[in-house]
Protein backbone atom coordinates (compact mmCIF):
# COMPACT_ATOMS: atom_id res chain seq x y z
CA UNK A 1 0.00 0.00 0.00
CA UNK A 2 1.64 3.10 -1.14
CA UNK A 3 1.06 6.97 -0.23
CA UNK A 4 1.12 9.32 -3.43
CA UNK A 5 1.62 12.97 -4.32
CA UNK A 6 0.63 14.55 -7.27
CA UNK A 7 1.84 17.92 -7.88
CA UNK A 8 -0.58 20.23 -9.54
CA UNK A 9 -4.54 19.93 -11.05
CA UNK A 10 -4.20 20.83 -14.42
CA UNK A 11 -4.99 17.97 -17.17
CA UNK A 12 -1.94 15.82 -16.47
CA UNK A 13 -2.89 16.27 -12.58
CA UNK A 14 -6.49 15.42 -13.24
CA UNK A 15 -5.83 12.53 -15.36
CA UNK A 16 -3.28 10.75 -12.72
CA UNK A 17 -5.81 11.35 -10.07
CA UNK A 18 -8.62 9.70 -11.94
CA UNK A 19 -6.04 6.31 -12.31
CA UNK A 20 -4.74 6.28 -9.03
CA UNK A 21 -8.13 7.05 -7.13
CA UNK A 22 -8.99 2.96 -8.51
CA UNK A 23 -5.63 1.73 -8.08
CA UNK A 24 -6.12 -1.10 -5.39
CA UNK A 25 -1.82 -0.37 -4.27
CA UNK A 26 -2.30 3.59 -3.19
CA UNK A 27 -3.68 3.92 0.03
CA UNK A 28 -3.49 7.28 0.47
CA UNK A 29 -3.77 10.30 -2.55
CA UNK A 30 -2.77 13.79 -2.07
CA UNK A 31 -3.14 16.19 -4.98
CA UNK A 32 -1.91 19.69 -4.24
CA UNK A 33 -3.00 22.76 -6.17
CA UNK A 34 -1.84 26.35 -5.79
CA UNK A 35 -4.83 27.60 -7.30
CA UNK A 36 -8.10 28.18 -6.03
CA UNK A 37 -9.58 26.01 -8.84
CA UNK A 38 -8.61 23.35 -11.60
CA UNK A 39 -7.69 23.51 -15.07
CA UNK A 40 -4.05 24.87 -15.33
CA UNK A 41 -3.13 26.94 -18.15
CA UNK A 42 -7.19 26.73 -19.78
CA UNK A 43 -8.34 28.96 -16.25
CA UNK A 44 -8.14 32.54 -18.10
CA UNK A 45 -7.47 35.34 -16.07
CA UNK A 46 -6.97 39.07 -16.82
CA UNK A 47 -4.61 39.23 -14.00
CA UNK A 48 -0.93 38.95 -15.28
CA UNK A 49 2.40 38.99 -12.76
CA UNK A 50 1.69 38.13 -9.76
CA UNK A 51 -0.93 36.33 -7.51
CA UNK A 52 -2.58 37.79 -4.54
CA UNK A 53 0.23 35.35 -3.15
CA UNK A 54 3.16 36.92 -4.75
CA UNK A 55 3.16 33.56 -6.96
CA UNK A 56 3.99 33.94 -10.53
CA UNK A 57 0.26 33.90 -12.65
CA UNK A 58 0.37 30.76 -14.06
CA UNK A 59 -1.78 30.57 -17.09
CA UNK A 60 -1.20 32.09 -20.16
CA UNK A 61 -4.60 31.27 -21.83
CA UNK A 62 -5.40 34.58 -24.05
CA UNK A 63 -9.29 36.14 -23.93
CA UNK A 64 -9.80 34.89 -27.75
CA UNK A 65 -7.82 31.39 -27.51
CA UNK A 66 -9.70 28.89 -29.32
CA UNK A 67 -8.23 25.04 -29.37
CA UNK A 68 -5.51 24.65 -32.42
CA UNK A 69 -6.36 20.50 -32.82
CA UNK A 70 -9.86 19.68 -33.00
CA UNK A 71 -11.80 18.11 -29.66
CA UNK A 72 -12.30 15.09 -31.30
CA UNK A 73 -8.48 14.43 -30.32
CA UNK A 74 -8.55 16.45 -27.40
CA UNK A 75 -10.57 14.22 -24.55
CA UNK A 76 -9.38 11.04 -23.03
CA UNK A 77 -9.41 7.76 -24.18
CA UNK A 78 -11.80 6.78 -21.67
CA UNK A 79 -13.56 10.44 -21.63
CA UNK A 80 -14.47 12.13 -25.10
CA UNK A 81 -15.36 15.81 -25.19
CA UNK A 82 -19.02 16.09 -25.52
CA UNK A 83 -20.26 16.32 -29.09
CA UNK A 84 -21.17 19.61 -29.99
CA UNK A 85 -21.34 21.18 -33.97
CA UNK A 86 -17.73 22.52 -33.99
CA UNK A 87 -14.21 20.95 -33.48
CA UNK A 88 -12.26 23.87 -32.17
CA UNK A 89 -13.46 25.13 -29.03
CA UNK A 90 -12.80 28.09 -27.04
CA UNK A 91 -10.85 27.75 -23.69
CA UNK A 92 -13.70 27.66 -21.39
CA UNK A 93 -15.56 24.61 -23.04
CA UNK A 94 -12.16 22.88 -22.60
CA UNK A 95 -12.07 24.05 -18.33
CA UNK A 96 -15.59 22.83 -18.44
CA UNK A 97 -14.92 19.87 -19.86
CA UNK A 98 -11.94 19.01 -17.26
CA UNK A 99 -14.18 19.53 -14.70
CA UNK A 100 -16.62 17.55 -15.93
CA UNK A 101 -14.15 14.67 -15.90
CA UNK A 102 -12.74 15.54 -12.35
CA UNK A 103 -16.35 15.35 -11.46
CA UNK A 104 -17.47 12.75 -12.92
CA UNK A 105 -14.54 10.27 -11.46
CA UNK A 106 -14.34 11.77 -7.91
CA UNK A 107 -11.22 13.76 -8.59
CA UNK A 108 -12.52 16.99 -7.66
CA UNK A 109 -13.32 16.70 -4.18
CA UNK A 110 -9.79 15.35 -3.10
CA UNK A 111 -8.00 18.26 -4.73
CA UNK A 112 -5.90 20.31 -1.80
CA UNK A 113 -6.83 23.84 -3.79
CA UNK A 114 -4.27 26.96 -2.33
CA UNK A 115 -1.63 24.32 -1.40
CA UNK A 116 1.62 25.88 -3.12
CA UNK A 117 4.30 22.93 -2.84
CA UNK A 118 7.35 24.77 -1.49
CA UNK A 119 10.29 21.90 -1.94
CA UNK A 120 10.29 17.77 -2.49
CA UNK A 121 13.70 16.10 -0.98
CA UNK A 122 14.22 12.54 -1.43
CA UNK A 123 15.54 10.44 1.62
CA UNK A 124 16.33 6.75 2.77
CA UNK A 125 15.21 5.21 5.31
CA UNK A 126 15.74 1.28 6.29
CA UNK A 127 12.68 0.28 3.98
CA UNK A 128 13.95 2.26 0.81
CA UNK A 129 13.68 5.60 -0.83
CA UNK A 130 10.93 7.60 0.58
CA UNK A 131 9.83 11.55 0.01
CA UNK A 132 9.17 14.55 1.89
CA UNK A 133 7.10 16.88 0.11
CA UNK A 134 6.91 20.42 2.38
CA UNK A 135 3.82 22.34 1.26
CA UNK A 136 1.87 26.11 2.00
CA UNK A 137 -1.66 26.33 2.85
CA UNK A 138 -1.72 29.83 1.37
CA UNK A 139 -5.44 30.66 2.88
CA UNK A 140 -3.87 30.06 6.82
CA UNK A 141 -0.33 29.87 6.05
CA UNK A 142 0.11 26.99 7.37
CA UNK A 143 3.44 25.21 6.47
CA UNK A 144 2.93 20.89 6.74
CA UNK A 145 5.48 18.50 5.43
CA UNK A 146 4.40 15.04 4.40
CA UNK A 147 6.09 11.88 3.72
CA UNK A 148 4.95 9.98 0.42
CA UNK A 149 5.76 7.00 -1.39
CA UNK A 150 5.31 8.19 -5.07
CA UNK A 151 5.75 11.81 -6.66
CA UNK A 152 3.77 12.77 -9.88
CA UNK A 153 4.52 15.63 -10.96
CA UNK A 154 2.17 17.38 -13.33
CA UNK A 155 3.03 21.36 -13.01
CA UNK A 156 2.97 21.95 -16.69
CA UNK A 157 5.53 23.88 -18.70
CA UNK A 158 3.32 27.16 -20.46
CA UNK A 159 3.93 29.40 -17.43
CA UNK A 160 7.91 29.94 -17.44
CA UNK A 161 8.87 32.57 -20.46
CA UNK A 162 11.77 31.60 -22.66
CA UNK A 163 13.43 34.22 -23.78
CA UNK A 164 15.85 34.39 -26.16
CA UNK A 165 18.98 36.10 -26.73
CA UNK A 166 18.82 39.16 -29.38
CA UNK A 167 21.07 42.05 -29.87
CA UNK A 168 19.84 44.47 -28.42
CA UNK A 169 16.76 43.58 -26.61
CA UNK A 170 17.31 45.09 -23.42
CA UNK A 171 18.14 48.31 -24.42
CA UNK A 172 15.24 48.29 -27.23
CA UNK A 173 13.27 51.64 -26.23
CA UNK A 174 9.75 50.45 -26.96
CA UNK A 175 8.17 48.13 -24.99
CA UNK A 176 8.90 43.99 -25.37
CA UNK A 177 6.20 41.69 -23.81
CA UNK A 178 6.20 38.17 -24.06
CA UNK A 179 3.18 35.66 -25.16
CA UNK A 180 2.54 34.94 -21.52
CA UNK A 181 1.02 37.90 -20.53
CA UNK A 182 -1.02 38.33 -23.33
CA UNK A 183 -4.28 38.66 -23.25
CA UNK A 184 -5.92 41.12 -25.33
CA UNK A 185 -5.03 42.89 -28.40
CA UNK A 186 -5.66 46.68 -27.63
CA UNK A 187 -3.00 47.48 -25.98
CA UNK A 188 -1.30 47.18 -29.37
CA UNK A 189 -3.68 49.70 -31.17
CA UNK A 190 -2.39 51.80 -34.23
CA UNK A 191 1.49 50.25 -32.81
CA UNK A 192 3.79 48.33 -35.31
CA UNK A 193 4.56 45.31 -33.58
CA UNK A 194 7.41 42.38 -34.23
CA UNK A 195 5.99 39.35 -33.30
CA UNK A 196 8.88 36.77 -32.91
CA UNK A 197 7.97 33.57 -33.25
CA UNK A 198 5.46 31.65 -35.37
CA UNK A 199 4.58 28.70 -33.50
CA UNK A 200 0.90 28.03 -32.81
CA UNK A 201 0.13 31.09 -30.60
CA UNK A 202 2.55 33.30 -32.22
CA UNK A 203 0.95 33.19 -35.50
CA UNK A 204 -2.54 32.55 -34.20
CA UNK A 205 -1.93 36.53 -31.88
CA UNK A 206 -0.06 38.21 -35.08
CA UNK A 207 -3.38 37.21 -37.27
CA UNK A 208 -5.41 38.24 -34.17
CA UNK A 209 -3.14 41.61 -33.57
CA UNK A 210 -3.52 42.82 -37.75
CA UNK A 211 -6.81 43.92 -36.32
CA UNK A 212 -5.85 46.92 -34.07
CA UNK A 213 -2.15 47.39 -35.03
CA UNK A 214 -1.14 49.78 -37.75
CA UNK A 215 1.70 47.19 -38.81
CA UNK A 216 2.35 43.61 -37.72
CA UNK A 217 5.91 41.59 -38.68
CA UNK A 218 6.35 38.22 -38.11
CA UNK A 219 9.70 36.93 -37.81
CA UNK A 220 10.41 33.52 -37.79
CA UNK A 221 12.61 30.31 -39.38
CA UNK A 222 9.90 28.03 -40.41
CA UNK A 223 11.38 25.76 -43.74
CA UNK A 224 8.13 25.99 -45.20
CA UNK A 225 6.51 29.27 -45.63
CA UNK A 226 2.92 29.12 -44.45
CA UNK A 227 0.44 29.26 -47.06
CA UNK A 228 -1.91 31.56 -45.04
CA UNK A 229 -3.09 34.71 -47.29
CA UNK A 230 -2.21 37.25 -44.29
CA UNK A 231 -3.90 40.90 -44.58
CA UNK A 232 -2.26 43.63 -45.95
CA UNK A 233 -0.81 44.92 -42.86
CA UNK A 234 0.86 41.84 -41.83
CA UNK A 235 4.83 41.22 -43.30
CA UNK A 236 6.66 38.15 -42.86
CA UNK A 237 10.31 38.42 -42.41
CA UNK A 238 13.33 36.23 -40.89
CA UNK A 239 15.10 36.09 -37.66
CA UNK A 240 16.30 39.05 -35.99
CA UNK A 241 19.80 39.94 -36.42
CA UNK A 242 19.98 42.72 -33.72
CA UNK A 243 17.72 45.75 -32.33
CA UNK A 244 19.00 48.68 -32.32
CA UNK A 245 17.06 51.50 -30.62
CA UNK A 246 13.66 51.72 -32.30
CA UNK A 247 15.33 49.53 -35.12
CA UNK A 248 14.98 45.85 -35.60
CA UNK A 249 17.55 44.76 -38.08
CA UNK A 250 16.56 41.52 -39.88
CA UNK A 251 19.27 38.33 -41.24
CA UNK A 252 18.20 38.97 -44.74
CA UNK A 253 19.80 42.80 -44.22
CA UNK A 254 16.48 44.54 -43.95
CA UNK A 255 15.54 46.63 -41.10
CA UNK A 256 12.38 48.14 -39.69
CA UNK A 257 11.08 50.56 -36.95
CA UNK A 258 9.08 49.08 -34.76
CA UNK A 259 6.90 50.29 -31.19
CA UNK A 260 6.72 46.78 -29.47
CA UNK A 261 8.53 43.28 -29.54
CA UNK A 262 6.54 40.68 -28.70
CA UNK A 263 7.67 37.46 -28.02
CA UNK A 264 6.11 33.69 -28.90
CA UNK A 265 8.68 32.20 -27.92
CA UNK A 266 7.65 29.84 -25.97
CA UNK A 267 8.56 28.56 -22.61
CA UNK A 268 10.82 26.64 -20.27
CA UNK A 269 10.47 23.15 -18.25
CA UNK A 270 10.35 24.33 -14.98
CA UNK A 271 10.24 22.55 -11.21
CA UNK A 272 11.10 25.28 -8.48
CA UNK A 273 10.47 22.73 -5.83
CA UNK A 274 12.61 19.79 -6.68
CA UNK A 275 15.55 19.88 -3.87
CA UNK A 276 18.98 19.26 -5.87
CA UNK A 277 19.07 16.09 -4.78
CA UNK A 278 16.39 15.39 -6.80
CA UNK A 279 18.96 15.06 -9.72
CA UNK A 280 16.57 16.85 -12.15
CA UNK A 281 18.71 19.05 -14.50
CA UNK A 282 17.20 21.46 -16.89
CA UNK A 283 19.39 22.38 -19.82
CA UNK A 284 18.84 23.74 -23.44
CA UNK A 285 14.99 23.04 -22.02
CA UNK A 286 15.87 19.29 -22.17
CA UNK A 287 15.02 17.50 -18.96
CA UNK A 288 17.04 14.92 -17.93
CA UNK A 289 17.59 12.20 -16.58
CA UNK A 290 14.17 10.51 -17.94
CA UNK A 291 13.03 7.30 -18.73
CA UNK A 292 10.56 7.41 -21.98
CA UNK A 293 10.62 11.34 -21.11
CA UNK A 294 8.46 10.22 -17.87
CA UNK A 295 10.62 8.03 -14.84
CA UNK A 296 13.29 10.13 -12.68
CA UNK A 297 16.29 7.56 -13.63
CA UNK A 298 18.03 8.65 -10.25
CA UNK A 299 14.90 8.24 -8.30
CA UNK A 300 12.41 5.80 -9.83
CA UNK A 301 9.53 6.70 -7.24
CA UNK A 302 9.37 10.40 -9.01
CA UNK A 303 7.65 10.48 -12.88
CA UNK A 304 6.88 13.48 -14.82
CA UNK A 305 3.67 13.78 -16.74
CA UNK A 306 3.30 15.69 -19.91
CA UNK A 307 6.74 16.66 -20.46
CA UNK A 308 6.88 15.95 -24.11
CA UNK A 309 5.14 18.34 -26.83
CA UNK A 310 3.84 18.67 -30.19
CA UNK A 311 1.49 15.72 -29.17
CA UNK A 312 -2.23 14.63 -28.41
CA UNK A 313 -1.55 15.93 -25.23
CA UNK A 314 -4.88 14.53 -22.81
CA UNK A 315 -4.22 11.09 -24.69
CA UNK A 316 -1.04 11.46 -24.00
CA UNK A 317 -1.27 11.91 -20.34
CA UNK A 318 -3.60 9.26 -20.04
CA UNK A 319 -1.45 6.49 -21.61
CA UNK A 320 2.13 8.55 -19.50
CA UNK A 321 0.09 7.48 -16.20
CA UNK A 322 -1.46 3.75 -17.12
CA UNK A 323 2.32 3.25 -17.97
CA UNK A 324 3.61 4.66 -14.71
CA UNK A 325 1.03 3.09 -12.26
CA UNK A 326 1.24 -0.36 -14.03
CA UNK A 327 5.01 0.22 -13.32
CA UNK A 328 3.72 0.57 -9.72
CA UNK A 329 1.56 -1.79 -9.08
CA UNK A 330 3.95 -4.74 -10.66
CA UNK A 331 2.44 -5.31 -14.12
CA UNK A 332 5.99 -5.08 -15.14
CA UNK A 333 9.10 -3.96 -14.24
CA UNK A 334 10.72 -0.83 -15.07
CA UNK A 335 13.93 -1.53 -16.07
CA UNK A 336 17.28 -0.91 -14.30
CA UNK A 337 18.68 2.78 -13.69
CA UNK A 338 21.69 1.49 -16.52
CA UNK A 339 19.38 -0.15 -19.25
CA UNK A 340 17.35 3.32 -18.54
CA UNK A 341 20.40 5.95 -19.28
CA UNK A 342 21.41 3.37 -21.86
CA UNK A 343 17.93 3.82 -23.92
CA UNK A 344 18.18 7.54 -23.12
CA UNK A 345 21.46 8.42 -24.44
CA UNK A 346 20.80 5.71 -27.17
CA UNK A 347 17.51 8.43 -28.21
CA UNK A 348 19.67 11.52 -28.13
CA UNK A 349 21.99 10.02 -30.59
CA UNK A 350 19.21 9.33 -32.58
CA UNK A 351 17.75 12.14 -32.30
CA UNK A 352 21.03 14.17 -33.00
CA UNK A 353 21.39 12.14 -36.04
CA UNK A 354 17.92 13.53 -37.85
CA UNK A 355 18.47 17.19 -37.09
CA UNK A 356 16.70 17.68 -33.54
CA UNK A 357 18.56 20.27 -31.08
CA UNK A 358 18.79 19.67 -27.53
CA UNK A 359 16.06 22.07 -27.44
CA UNK A 360 14.14 19.86 -29.30
CA UNK A 361 14.82 17.12 -27.09
CA UNK A 362 11.19 16.37 -25.75
CA UNK A 363 9.47 17.32 -29.37
CA UNK A 364 7.25 14.48 -30.55
CA UNK A 365 5.59 15.29 -33.81
CA UNK A 366 6.35 12.53 -36.12
CA UNK A 367 7.88 10.66 -33.43
CA UNK A 368 4.70 10.70 -31.58
CA UNK A 369 2.85 7.34 -32.76
CA UNK A 370 6.13 5.40 -32.14
CA UNK A 371 6.55 7.05 -28.75
CA UNK A 372 3.31 6.05 -27.74
CA UNK A 373 3.60 2.41 -28.86
CA UNK A 374 6.70 2.25 -26.99
CA UNK A 375 5.03 3.27 -23.63
CA UNK A 376 2.22 0.56 -24.16
CA UNK A 377 4.13 -2.04 -25.53
CA UNK A 378 6.68 -2.23 -22.27
CA UNK A 379 3.61 -1.48 -20.14
CA UNK A 380 1.45 -4.54 -21.50
CA UNK A 381 -1.23 -2.00 -21.87
CA UNK A 382 -3.23 -0.45 -24.90
CA UNK A 383 -1.37 1.97 -27.11
CA UNK A 384 -3.13 5.33 -28.61
CA UNK A 385 -5.24 4.56 -31.95
CA UNK A 386 -3.58 5.48 -35.15
CA UNK A 387 -6.20 7.91 -36.04
CA UNK A 388 -5.59 10.50 -33.49
CA UNK A 389 -2.21 11.33 -34.75
CA UNK A 390 -3.24 11.03 -38.13
CA UNK A 391 -6.12 14.17 -37.62
CA UNK A 392 -3.12 16.30 -35.30
CA UNK A 393 -1.19 15.94 -38.19
CA UNK A 394 -4.10 17.15 -40.81
CA UNK A 395 -4.93 19.72 -38.64
CA UNK A 396 -1.43 21.51 -38.09
CA UNK A 397 -1.20 20.94 -41.52
CA UNK A 398 -4.56 23.07 -42.58
CA UNK A 399 -3.24 25.48 -39.28
CA UNK A 400 -0.45 26.43 -40.75
CA UNK A 401 -1.72 27.22 -44.55
CA UNK A 402 -5.11 28.34 -43.65
CA UNK A 403 -4.99 29.96 -40.54
CA UNK A 404 -8.30 31.95 -41.22
CA UNK A 405 -10.52 29.09 -41.88
CA UNK A 406 -8.97 25.97 -40.86
CA UNK A 407 -10.73 26.16 -37.62
CA UNK A 408 -14.13 25.67 -39.65
CA UNK A 409 -13.22 22.27 -40.54
CA UNK A 410 -15.70 19.54 -38.79
CA UNK A 411 -14.01 15.95 -37.90
CA UNK A 412 -15.78 13.01 -36.68
CA UNK A 413 -13.96 9.66 -35.69
CA UNK A 414 -15.53 6.55 -37.69
CA UNK A 415 -12.79 3.82 -36.47
CA UNK A 416 -9.54 3.24 -34.78
CA UNK A 417 -8.00 3.93 -38.07
CA UNK A 418 -10.55 6.43 -40.18
CA UNK A 419 -11.82 9.87 -39.98
CA UNK A 420 -14.02 11.98 -41.56
CA UNK A 421 -13.28 16.19 -42.32
CA UNK A 422 -16.36 18.19 -43.43
CA UNK A 423 -14.33 21.33 -45.46
CA UNK A 424 -15.76 24.38 -47.23
CA UNK A 425 -19.37 21.69 -47.49
CA UNK A 426 -17.25 19.17 -48.42
CA UNK A 427 -16.91 15.80 -46.88
CA UNK A 428 -14.07 13.39 -46.79
CA UNK A 429 -13.47 10.12 -45.11
CA UNK A 430 -9.32 9.18 -44.71
CA UNK A 431 -8.30 6.04 -43.62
Amino acid sequence: MVRVCVIGAGAAGLCAARHLLVEPCVSQLDILEQAPQLGGTWVYTENVGYDDFGLPIHTSMYKSLRTNLPKEIMGFPDFPVPESDKSYLPAKDMLAFLKLYADKHGVTDKIKFRHHVQLVIPKQTPSGELWDVTYKNLTNGAIETKEYDYIFVCNGHYNTPFIPHIPGLKEFKGDVMHSHDYRVPDIFADKRVLVIGAGPSGMDIALELTTVSKKVILSHHLKEQPRTEFPDNLQQKPDVERLEGDKVHFLDGSEDEVDVVFLCTGYMYNFPFLHESCDIVVEENCVEPLYKHVVNMKHPSMCFIGVPYYVCAFSMFDLQVRYYVRSMNGTFSLPTPEQMAEHWEEEKRDRAARGFTRRQAHMMGPDQEKYYASLADEAKTKTLPSVVTKIRDESMIRFFHNLKNYRQDKYKIIDDGTYEIISNGKREVIC
